[in-house]
């Protein structure tokens, strides 16, 4: 069974380093062919919009959205966690497609299970 890479971005342009840190590693890990789930909470929660990828800008850093869509397009997880996502008014008829809302059971869920590696940044 292969292993799943579990990736909790809690930072966004608040704190840049630290988000593109979380994002370059699933991305990365994803086009490795890694099966991944980002997790966007926090000010990260604003990225799983249409567009706010793309207004995230550090130099030297892989662009937000090839990153994101890198996760996307092999099959990936990207969720916005539902309290993070209540607090800035983001619905679900919001979000990118592809991306969900859940909560922290859900990602107690993924990364309980024992074929799972939990980073959080």
């Amino acid at each position: 069974m292969a292993r799943i890479l579990v990736v909790k971005a809690t930072a966004g342009s608040d704190e840049p380093e630290r988000c593109a840190q979380a994002f370059t590693v699933a991305g990365t890990a994803a086009a490795a062919g890694v099966e991944v789930s980002l997790w966007l909470t926090g000010e990260s929660a604003w990225f799983g919009l249409p567009g706010r990828a793309a207004e995230f800008d550090l130099p030297h850093s892989a662009p937000l959205p090839d990153l994101l869509d890198a996760v996307l397009a092999s099959g990936g997880k990207v969720t916005v966690c539902t309290q993070c996502a209540a607090r800035r008014q983001i619905g679900p008829d919001d979000v990118l497609p592809g991306v969900r809302i859940a909560g922290a059971a859900v990602f107690v869920e993924e990364i309980m299970a024992d074929n799972a590696q939990a980073l959080v940044y």
